[in-house]
């Protein structure tokens, strides 16, 4: 399967600000965003008035590195958004949000997506009682997230809990911290996605 594999920082500060894809690290002083607040190579200081084009383009990298999705797959929301009854850009972010990967993330049982996706690949969640091991995988409203019963006394996992203890959980989610278990109770409404995207620009874009 196809993954970014280079530095994460290098992300946030070519979209000039944080993307939150290293956790805990990220609230700290050793974020390099936070050291160097201009785009990464050697013309990464150098100022540029960016088109209408440009300005769509960069919406739309900054999405799909918030969620840590490549190209293709993230077209295919697209389309599966356009498809959906409702306002495209917000269909596509409602998708995005009911990845597995996100929602775990969203329920606190991961610092960051990434190490939301790495959880998930390593099969250390359920849902609806099944091992499901893939990222991407869809939930509807209804479905439960579990943590595994062997993977309870993970000290990974219980690190993570001690650090997200205190984390919201959005309100299309249920939580249940003694157990570990998570639930979709309604689909994710735009003004419960605290990303700084403008979908809009991202519809025009692929409108083109």
């Amino acid at each position: 399967m196809a993954r970014y594999t280079d530095a994460s920082c290098r992300l946030c500060r070519r979209e000039g600000e944080k993307l939150f894809l290293k956790g805990e690290r990220c609230y700290t002083n050793k974020c390099s965003i936070a050291k160097r607040v201009y785009a990464p190579g050697q013309h990464g200081q150098q100022k540029k008035k960016l088109s209408e084009y440009g300005i769509q383009l960069r919406e739309k990298q900054k999405a799909r590195r918030f969620y840590g999705i490549l190209e293709g797959q993230f077209r295919r929301y697209f389309e599966l958004a356009s498809k959906r009854k409702g306002i495209t850009g917000e269909n596509l972010l409602q998708i995005l949000e009911t990845r597995l990967d996100n929602t775990v993330y969203r329920l606190g049982l991961a610092t960051s997506r990434p190490e939301a996706r790495q959880l998930v690949r390593h099969g250390h969640f359920t849902v609806n009682g099944q091992k499901i091991d893939i990222p991407s995988y869809l939930l509807n409203v209804g479905d439960v997230i579990a943590v595994k019963e062997k993977s309870k006394a993970s000290p990974k996992l219980k690190a993570i809990a001690e650090i997200t203890g205190s984390k919201v959980i959005p309100q299309w989610l249920e939580f249940d911290r003694e157990n570990l278990t998570g639930k979709v109770v309604a689909l994710p409404a735009r003004e419960d996605i605290d990303l700084p995207l403008k979908e809009h620009l991202i519809v025009e874009l692929y409108s083109k």
